[in-house]
């Protein structure tokens, strides 16, 4: 559940952290009252220092998605599934639609985009994986070609 880091993503890691843990919610995966590894453990976990997973569970914690508990332990908020759900749901729409535009400013086609977002969807990869080469082939297979006006 928390291995998908990517350090030469575009998302700063604290962010994919809380993503994780967002989207972990979200699926069900964590539920009301379960605690999230430690700050050290998160941190060996995912090679990354301390003070950005500290700085995730914070976060995480204004957003009011986990608690913490003395010793610093952090649990699931009981009414952050829902919450999650719609944040979750705001964001990926709100990129995808980015992404569409940007697609659409570039000249591809409808049906490019859609066969780029199914074999995605296919791969096994998580959110901040590597792009699998069924996806990635798709680069050198016409995508940008200006519609003819």
């Amino acid at each position: 559940m928390f291995d998908s880091i990517n350090i030469d993503s575009s998302v700063a890691v604290y962010v994919q952290i809380e993503n994780l843990v967002q989207f972990a919610i979200t699926a069900g995966d964590l539920k009301p009252g379960d605690q999230l590894p430690s700050v050290r453990e998160m941190s060996e976990r995912l090679k990354v220092n301390p003070n950005t997973v500290a700085k995730a569970y914070r976060d995480l914690e204004i957003m009011g998605f986990v608690r913490p508990v003395r010793g610093m332990a952090f649990y699931i908020q009981e009414d952050a599934v829902a919450r999650c759900r719609e944040q979750c749901r705001r964001t990926i729409i709100s990129r995808i639609h980015e992404v569409v535009g940007e697609a659409k400013a570039a000249g591809f086609q409808a049906d490019e985009v859609k066969e780029a977002a199914n074999r995605s969807f296919a791969s096994e990869s998580g959110p901040y994986g590597a792009v699998p080469d069924s996806v990635i082939g798709l680069a050198s297979g016409g995508g940008g070609r200006r519609r003819s006006k």
